[in-house]
């Protein structure tokens, strides 16, 4: 049992020194077709979250978890549901609402992997798809659907025929984050059209004020399981800092990329240009580097997901749309390029390695401009980080070097720029942009005729 749990009123005490000594999924209730489920998928034993939340959920109460990234939250959610469907089949049975579409697309995997024995179908309904082809997949009415919240009102509100009325679970994994990314009024229209009577699971990495909100509308006398109290960072992992002047940011970047060699990186960068244009850079030095961000579409984004989990790249630089939740096992060291405006974030990043037990390295950039934002780091995960050892010289010997690609890579963004102009490439991402991309791009071409 985690130090400083704690338990809302009305769990019975009780419980808990027989569940000290659970160590199987058998033992924490789950039925022996989704036991044989998990043994093919590796998962041996549980982890912390899900022998606090499994058994709770299987008695039917609301859950909140409070769970570190990594740390398995999805089994936590996923086995109780699946038990619950086998016992009660339903179509539109459970709905999972998550931040970010590749997250989606993960947890939907997982889903699968788990019911395909019992034959469980999932449907993912993100924005940057198809709406038509995703109209057609509801009305096969799936089991399970996972979805990011701005895209599924606009089915809930124009797909004929589409309705969650019998609806008896929800999920909301990455809770804070859903609202930090301002889908409130979304998250409040689905509220409001799914049954009160209802199962409601809330997952969340950080509990904050609009966490708390939500969980006061949204849940029933629900069970709270807490495994990191406070925020921290796994133990196997080595973090650094190096302090920098912002205008040798890249060849440092560069001078780390070639001492840490044969290992597989993800650069955080703070905007969708900058990952753009750090890549393109990297590129031209012979790196093999891939960029992940908001401002590709959907299969760019999977693809190159897929390159840098096939281990086909070695680098991928992204932004924050990859910090939460994205499991890709193999990351050796995590590159805050720049450091993240929320401190709680630079958890989420770092997280991205040491997973499962392995050990890994970050390394975060500190310019003159960054020292408030990093000191607000180490006061929140309580430790002072160690400088990475740098040879400065071996550094300013790449300048001459890293300027030149530079230039290129501005020219090759330029270019890239007028490309995407000319096509009016508008099946870009985050759904709230494509609106204001529309009216922008309405008012070029109208400048143009004139």
């Amino acid at each position: 049992m985690a130090a400083g749990e704690e338990r809302a009123a009305g769990t019975e005490p009780e419980q808990e020194p027989a569940r000290e000594e659970t160590r199987t999924f058998k033992d924490l209730g789950v039925t022996d077709v989704l036991c044989e489920a998990c043994d093919q998928l590796g998962w041996k034993v549980p982890t912390k979250i899900q022998i606090e939340a499994i058994p709770v959920a299987l008695q039917g109460r609301d859950v909140i978890g409070l769970a570190e990234t990594g740390s398995g939250k999805t089994g936590a959610f996923a086995l109780p549901i699946l038990q619950a469907l086998l016992e009660t089949p339903q179509r539109l049975f459970a709905l999972v609402l998550t931040p970010t579409r590749e997250l989606a697309f993960q947890i939907s995997e997982q889903f699968e992997a788990l019911g395909s024995s019992i034959g469980v179908q999932s449907t993912v309904i993100v924005g940057g798809i198809d709406t038509m082809s995703q109209s057609l997949a509801l009305a096969k009415k799936p089991h399970v659907i996972i979805a990011t919240p701005g895209r599924l009102v606009d089915h809930l509100e124009n797909t004929k025929g589409f309705n969650l009325r019998a609806l008896k679970f929800l999920v909301m994994d990455e809770a804070d984050r859903i609202l930090n990314m301002d889908f409130e009024t979304e998250v409040d229209k689905i509220l409001k059209v799914i049954p009160r009577d209802r199962k409601t699971f809330l997952f969340s990495a950080t509990m904050t004020k609009k966490v708390q909100k939500l969980q006061r509308a949204a849940l029933k006398n629900p069970v709270k399981c807490a495994v990191s109290s406070k925020y921290q960072t796994v133990e196997k992992l080595q973090q650094y800092y190096i302090f920098i002047p912002s205008k040798f940011k890249d060849s440092y970047l560069v001078y780390i990329l070639n001492e840490l060699a044969g290992n597989s990186f993800m650069i955080f960068c703070s905007t969708c240009n900058n990952t753009q244009r750090t890549a393109l850079l990297l590129r031209n030095l012979g790196f093999t580097a891939i960029p992940l961000h908001g401002q590709m579409s959907q299969n760019k984004r999977l693809g190159s997901l897929n390159k840098f989990k096939a281990k086909a790249r070695s680098i991928l630089l992204a932004t924050d749309v990859a910090s939460r939740g994205l499991d890709i096992p193999h990351v050796d060291v995590v590159i805050n390029f720049d450091i993240p405006t929320h401190s709680k974030d630079y958890i989420h990043r770092v997280g991205r390695t040491a997973r499962a037990g392995r050990s890994g390295k970050s390394i975060t950039f500190v310019t003159q401009y960054d020292v408030e934002l990093f000191q607000r780091i180490e006061h929140l995960i309580g430790k002072k980080l160690p400088a990475f050892p740098m040879q400065e010289e071996e550094v300013m010997m790449l300048t001459e070097r890293v300027a030149e690609a530079q230039r290129i890579a501005r020219m090759e963004l330029r270019e890239q720029g007028e490309k995407k102009r000319s096509r009016n490439d508008n099946d870009d991402d985050t759904e709230e942009a494509i609106g204001v991309r529309n009216k922008v791009a309405g008012g070029k071409k109208k400048k143009r005729k004139a």
